[in-house]
């Protein structure tokens, strides 16, 4: 398993798997590269997929001081200078979807396509969550229900699925993801995405409303947006078929070409 380094030498562990254009799947808060779940192994299908765990996560190291989502999305092109890709398809997921937009804002020459899942432009300008699930999230509480539906939450430890998305993540660590994710404001940089954009979101997902997608659609230039109805936020999971479906469609009709690697 290859190993990359961060600006500040900060040691992260990334694991690929697949081949074809490449894609880098960046997960949410407080979550190793475990939270993806099949989503990897589904995508590979067509593309060579890289994944690595956030500082503070998994196998990477856990530097001092406090993290943005500006210096996660630095430490994914750190990934992708490590396995010499030049230029790779980004998807990213809730908080992920935030380091997403600083990787297409900062490094618009790094990006093929862009794929934002179940995030927000920060929460200045974004549509606010219910206080409720704020209040949860901020506790590091249990969001299952928030999640999935009821019915799927019981029948998924069946499923070769993540049943804990922030499995191996110390508190301490969590909370500077939380800290992280809130501070997130990308809203100036939006417009400035050249990247083909796909916002995908469930309808009925309450920890970043489906709004929200609709919001960054609006700022980013020819974004569109799929809305999978029912969908909570773990519509990668649930609503499993419909989403590699639509993110593999999405990406298929913006090639990346030759010269992918360095």
């Amino acid at each position: 398993m290859p190993t990359a380094h961060a600006a500040d030498g900060t040691a992260l562990d990334v694991e690929e798997t697949g081949s074809g254009d490449p894609l880098i799947l960046l997960q949410g808060q407080g979550s190793s590269r475990l939270m993806w779940g099949r989503v990897p192994g589904l995508l590979a299908a067509r593309h060579r997929v890289v994944t690595f765990d956030y500082r503070g996560t998994g196998g990477s190291e856990t530097p001092e001081g406090g993290w943005t989502t500006r210096d996660f999305a630095a430490d994914a092109v750190a990934v992708l200078d490590a396995l010499g890709i030049d230029r790779a398809h980004v998807y990213g997921f809730s908080m992920g979807g935030r380091v997403a937009q600083w990787v297409a804002i900062d490094h618009p020459d790094r990006v093929g396509a862009l794929v934002l899942g179940g995030t927000t432009p920060g929460d200045a300008h974004g549509v606010p969550r219910p206080a409720h699930v704020d209040e949860r999230l901020a506790a590091n509480g249990d969001l299952t229900e928030f999640l999935h539906s009821p019915e799927w939450a019981r029948r998924r430890l069946r499923i070769d699925v993540c049943h804990d998305w922030r499995v191996g993540t110390p508190p301490a660590v969590a909370a500077k993801h939380y800290r992280a994710s809130q501070g997130h404001d990308s809203w100036d940089g939006l417009p400035s995405i050249t990247a083909p954009t796909l916002c995908l979101h469930g309808t009925d997902d309450l920890l970043n409303v489906v709004e929200n997608a609709d919001l960054l659609a609006s700022r980013i230039p020819d974004a569109r947006v799929h809305r999978i109805p029912g969908a909570r936020h773990g519509y990668f999971e649930e609503q499993e078929a419909e989403a590699t479906a639509v993110v593999l469609d999405f990406l298929a009709a913006h090639p990346i070409g030759p010269s992918v690697t360095a």
